[in-house]
Parts: structure tokens; C-alpha cells; sequence
């Protein structure tokens, strides 16, 4: 598993124990899990965004933390967001991580998200338009999501 992987996880399994809302010490953090603080920023900000359904404040200083919010706390309306939040476009790589988040985040099951993760990779998109790509990857991401939260 990758360090940011690692970290992701271990912040949302902060934020279930302790009913949607965590308060991190980013230098603590990165000695506890043996990575650089910058990697807990990167993860920070790449994976716990409004967008994803999360509210990050920090406070700089020597009492300093990044206290990190879940705003969803239904599975249904978290899944609205997060399909409401895609837009018209979206890479692999941002779909990717959006997936990944959301099954760490108990909204999605393992087999769930690897099929997720097929149909929006790069893969099934070789010959189509080279334009288009990330426009019909994010159709078919908004209709699985539906069609998962249809099912559920």
C-alpha cells in the first residue's frame, strides 16, 4: 500500500471513531506513520475536499493542528455530493481518487469500487476521440454512482 494510501486511512479511520470530525497534528502524524509532513499535506489536499465532502481548517503556530470535518454524514447524501461535485470533465487519475476515497469512507465495497476503477481508466478509452475522453469517463463515473446508490 502507498504511504499516502496509509494516510488517507488512518485519517478516515479518525474521523469514524470519533463521529465525522478530527483534529491532526501533521508533524505527530508524519512521525507516527514514518513519512514526511509534506505527504500529509498532499493527502490533505488532494483527498479531503470540499468536493469529497470534507471541511479542512488549520491553525498555524506552535499549538497548531488541521482539524478536518466530514460534511456528508448519510451514505445517500454523501454520494450526491461527490456526483453533484464531478462537473462535465474528470481525469483518471482525479476519478481514481475520488473512488478510493469513497470506499475508504465506507461508501463503497471493495468489488464496488474495482469495477469503478476499470471503466474509468484509461484503458477502455484507446479508441475513442482523444478530446473526449475525460467528458465520457465522467458521464459513465456519474452514472455508476447512481446506479450504486440506486441499488443500495
Amino acid at each position: 500500500m502507498k504511504m499516502s494510501d496509509l494516510v488517507a486511512e488512518y485519517i478516515v479511520r479518525q474521523l469514524n471513531e470519533s463521529d465525522g470530525s478530527t483534529e491532526i497534528r501533521r508533524n505527530e502524524l508524519a512521525d507516527l506513520l514514518g513519512c514526511v509532513p509534506s505527504q500529509i499535506n498532499y493527502v490533505i489536499t488532494s483527498r479531503f475536499t470540499p468536493e469529497q465532502g470534507y471541511i479542512v481548517e488549520s491553525r498555524r503556530g506552535g499549538g497548531g493542528y488541521i482539524r478536518i470535518t466530514r460534511v456528508c454524514t448519510g451514505k445517500n447524501a454523501a454520494i450526491m455530493h461527490i456526483v453533484g461535485s464531478i462537473g462535465d470533465s474528470i481525469s483518471a487519475n482525479e476519478a481514481r481518487v475520488i473512488l478510493r476515497n469513497m470506499q475508504l469512507g465506507g461508501l463503497l465495497e471493495p468489488y464496488e469500487t474495482a469495477l469503478m476503477l476499470s471503466a474509468v481508466s484509461d484503458k477502455p478509452y484507446v479508441n475513442t476521440e482523444a478530446g473526449i475522453h475525460n467528458v465520457i469517463r465522467a458521464a459513465i463515473l456519474k452514472n455508476m454512482l447512481l446506479t450504486s446508490l440506486a441499488n443500495s
